[in-house]
């Protein structure tokens, strides 16, 4: 199976930067789509921002402008950079891929998390 290890997560005042990094592990594994979710105390969980192979990017508006996937990434690997952060974006941040072997399609894995707190 892939395992997704996120990195960059932490404490960081209202206003500040922070950089979220994951690599994605897996011999036989073809990524299609990688980006982000994450999920804030006592709400679902939601969209940041995902791009595919082919560089075309899924975001919420919310996050438009101040959160960006750099389009050079390395293969198999994912960045978050965070910029003029909230307090309403203390949540998990979750790694997500979706991909392929040469036997099956439509696989998706999850990270375990890196928590981001942001203080007032």
């Amino acid at each position: 199976q892939v395992q997704l290890v996120e990195s960059g997560g932490g404490l960081v005042q209202a206003g500040g930067s922070l950089t979220l990094s994951c690599a994605a592990s897996g011999s036989t594994f073809s990524i299609d789509v990688i980006g982000w979710y994450r999920q804030a105390p006592g709400k679902q969980r939601e969209l940041v921002e995902v791009r595919s192979s082919g560089g075309m990017a899924k975001y919420a508006d919310s996050v438009k402008g101040r959160v960006t996937i750099p389009r050079d990434n390395a293969k198999n690997t994912v960045s978050l950079q965070m910029n003029s952060l909230k307090p309403e974006g203390t949540a998990v941040y979750y790694c997500y891929t979706e991909g392929h072997t040469d036997y099956e399609y439509g696989m998706d894995y999850w990270g375990k998390g890196t928590l981001v707190t942001v203080s007032s």
